[in-house]
């Protein structure tokens, strides 16, 4: 501890705040068809709120949610009544940002500081695999250089089956 009384991890990890959030969004399906909403910057600020704001919304399947933050990574949690799963899009985000380390402990992902890799993603990359995403494809988005982070969820909302809903949310904001 140091003499503020602060662990040295806790000054290296940047906490949100709603200037962070890029943008948060959950997509479920409803009577077959996707719906795709905003979500306020608020809640994406912690995992707990993240998560809970999910929990309120239907789902056939589970809903999913969208945060991409500082233009740097993105987060993907599913929420179902079995539990949560997610994915963070850069592995060295855990480190960095409060919301990637709360969901890593949310999702129980057993993570090494030394293992961690810049644009690699970390947790259960099958997430989307029954939506249409499968694992490997999911990778290959997040280690994508090329893309922002938000270019990753469209192109991930698309492959979904919900990428004109997701444009159009996206748009309007």
């Amino acid at each position: 501890m140091g003499e503020d009384g602060l662990v040295a991890d806790d000054l290296t990890e940047e906490t949100l705040t709603e200037d962070d959030v890029d943008f948060a969004v959950a997509a479920y399906r409803e009577e077959g068809r996707w719906i795709v909403a905003t979500l306020p910057a608020r809640v994406a600020t912690t995992s707990d709120r993240f998560i809970a704001s999910l929990r309120q919304l239907p789902g056939e399947g589970g809903v999913f949610g969208f945060a991409c933050i500082a233009e740097e990574f993105f987060v993907i949690v599913r929420t179902t009544p079995g539990g949560v799963r997610g994915v963070i899009s850069d592995g060295m985000a855990i480190l960095d940002w409060s919301l990637a380390e709360e969901l890593a402990d949310a999702i129980g992902l057993d993570w090494d500081e030394d293992d961690l890799e810049e644009f690699v993603p970390e947790g259960d990359l099958a997430v989307c695999a029954d939506f249409g995403l499968a694992a490997d494809e999911l990778q290959m988005t997040c280690e994508d250089e090329d893309l922002l982070p938000a270019e990753q969820v469209r192109a991930i909302a698309k492959r979904m089956g919900f990428g004109a809903e997701m444009a159009s949310v996206l748009r309007s904001r």
